[in-house]
């Protein structure tokens, strides 16, 4: 973990030397103050002598003006730092996660990754200051303060020394108990966003079923829990003040009594007694820092470690060697593949899919909830990989291919489909940054959104608001086909993506794709008969396997998966979901 985070220090190692560079500077002149101050009080005050009192008088002022420059330039490095390696890491994992496989993603929660991303690397940023900073003045304080106490009375500072090895001990067994606890401090901070970030995106459904009770449980059920976890770590923290005060307590006490009969006995002069009350809070406060210091870095080891997680995860798909960048044609082959998620039940989620389909082909997949469409395209464009068999497109295995040349030849749209902040224009462009606004016209008159985006007040130049708002749901999915269509796929997978569409919507799309793109591979999954009969074949899945395959006719005489969609949907004029004769419920 710890080589893993300093990798990022990177640009910020001269700020993160200089800073302690510093901090040693400010110390020395700290420490050498109060040594001064007995000078001043022994041969100034004491003897009347005023020429000692305007000379030494004149250099603690000149100590004192450095120190403060060095506290300055401390400070303003450390802050460069910290917030640099704070920058770098986050950097770090953002580019990690844009390469991350489904397969990867899944293992993250999203609201996860966001604490990691903010959280995490904010208690990294303080922890890095206060080591390269605090860290640095504390111990290096409390030596050069104790060493300066053995130059004024060796008897004295065994005091300091007793001191310190009681406040180590508490300290060591404090930080022993709490580290666990914070650890589990962080894991619910991501139970907590997940269930803020559900309900903030789901709020239009909390609204419509009125839950906001039930969401209001659930929320303090989490709140309640992270409170429980915090209020039990910082009350074992808490006792550093206590301890802390008993210790100073007892050392000036001790110093006192100890000290006032030495200056007595004339072993030991006023302005020293004075200088080492001085030293004395110089000491218990820098072991007072130290406490801080172990504090933050016990709550940042959890932290680091969930960091660190992330920035090493190797993605599960990668670019192979001599990969190929180029893609022949657009045919797909599914050669006796099985599939299985991680971290799912173990089961097939796809078995011995044998599908061949030629290049310009278009072909239907229909299926109930939970038979294995998605899983279907996914492998297709190398989202996942097969845990048995092989896909092939153009007549090569997908694990031959560069990766972005894969996805770059096969479009995917989706049914819930995201649009980003920006216009239409700027949305469009993400299938073809370079695309010309005809180009991006072309697109949408194929895909049925040119007329709707021309009647806006901004045409092409409308702001789509976050998470597309301001269109309804066809409009949404018309405009993200046309965003993939501006990819020039050999490849196109409609996943279920006209569903917010019209019938006759439905029809004017796939007609213009067959007479505009004739050459291109099309996958269509829908629930509607209507949106694949025209298909040149069409693939029933029902759990994972290949119930049917075939043209619309066939399919009517040979599969009666099929028959009863077909039944159901002439009867009730609706979309398929599940069907039951004496069999169990087809899950996609």
């Amino acid at each position: 973990m710890l080589k893993t985070l300093l990798r990022h220090v990177k640009q910020y190692k001269t700020a993160s030397l200089l800073t302690p560079v510093f901090i040693m500077l400010e110390v020395v002149l700290d420490v050498l103050i109060p040594f001064v101050t007995a000078k001043l009080i022994d041969n100034g005050i004491s003897a009347g002598h005023m020429p000692s009192v305007y000379k030494y008088g004149l250099i603690m002022v000149i100590m004192a003006f450095l120190s403060m420059l060095a506290a300055i330039l401390a400070g303003k490095y450390a802050s460069y730092a910290s917030s640099g390696f704070a920058s770098n890491l986050r950097d770090a994992m953002y580019k990690n996660i844009q390469r991350f496989a489904f397969s990867d993603i899944d293992k993250y929660s999203t609201s996860g990754l966001v604490t990691r991303m903010t959280t995490d690397v904010t208690n990294l940023q303080n922890a890095y200051q206060q080591i390269i900073r605090t860290s640095v003045r504390a111990p290096f304080n409390l030596l050069s303060s104790i060493v300066m106490c053995f130059v004024i009375s060796p008897q004295l500072s065994l005091v300091f020394i007793i001191a310190s090895v009681v406040l180590g001990t508490i300290l060591a067994f404090i930080i022993s108990r709490v580290s666990k606890m914070f650890a589990l401090v962080f894991k619910q901070y991501d139970v907590l966003n997940s269930v803020v970030q559900e309900n903030v995106s789901g709020i239009r459904v909390v609204k419509a079923f009125v839950r906001e009770d039930h969401e209001n449980k659930k929320f303090w059920k989490a709140a309640k829990r992270l409170y429980d976890l915090n209020v039990k770590a910082e009350s074992l923290m808490a006792l550093n003040g206590p301890v802390m005060n008993l210790v100073v307590y007892g050392c000036i006490i001790a110093i006192s009594w100890f000290g006032a009969q030495f200056v007595v006995g004339g072993s030991l002069t006023t302005g020293q007694l004075t200088s080492l009350f001085t030293y004395v809070m110089s000491i218990l406060m820098s072991l007072m820092m130290l406490s801080m210091i172990f504090v933050t870095i016990t709550q940042s080891v959890a932290s680091g470690q969930r960091v660190a997680q992330v920035i090493n995860e190797v993605p599960d798909i990668v670019n192979p060697d001599d990969a190929l960048t180029s893609l022949p044609d657009g045919s797909i082959d599914f050669n006796h593949v099985y599939f299985a998620y991680k971290g799912g039940s173990g089961e097939y989620a796809l078995n011995d899919i044998d599908l061949h389909i030629a290049s310009g082909e278009s072909i239907g997949v229909i299926g109930g909830t939970g038979s294995g469409k998605s899983s279907l395209i996914n492998l297709v464009s190398r989202l996942y990989d097969t845990s048995k068999g092989e896909v092939l497109i153009g007549g090569n295995n997908v694990n031959t291919y560069d990766l972005e040349t894969l996805r770059n030849n096969v479009a995917v749209v989706l049914q819930k489909n995201v649009l980003f902040t920006g216009t239409i224009l700027e949305n469009l462009r993400w299938g073809d940054q370079d695309a010309t606004l005809e180009q991006c016209r072309q697109a949408c008159r194929v895909a049925c959104a040119d007329e709707f985006i021309m009647e806006m007040p901004d045409g092409y130049d409308t702001k789509i608001e976050q998470g597309g708002t301001n269109v309804s749901g066809g409009q949404k999915q018309r405009l993200c086909i046309a965003r993939a269509l501006l990819k020039r796929p050999k490849v196109m997978v409609l996943d279920d993506s006209t569903s917010a569409c019209d019938n006759t919507t439905d029809a004017c799309i796939r007609a213009a794709l067959r007479d505009n793109l004739p050459q291109m591979t099309k996958i269509i999954i829908s629930q509607r008969i209507s949106s694949i009969k025209d298909c040149d074949h069409i693939l029933v899945l029902d759990d994972g396997r290949m119930a049917g395959y075939g043209t619309h006719e066939d399919l009517l005489n040979s599969c009666r998966i099929y028959q009863e969609i077909c039944s159901i949907q002439e009867e009730a004029g609706g979309d398929f979901d599940s069907v039951t004769n004496d069999r169990k419920e087809v899950r996609s």
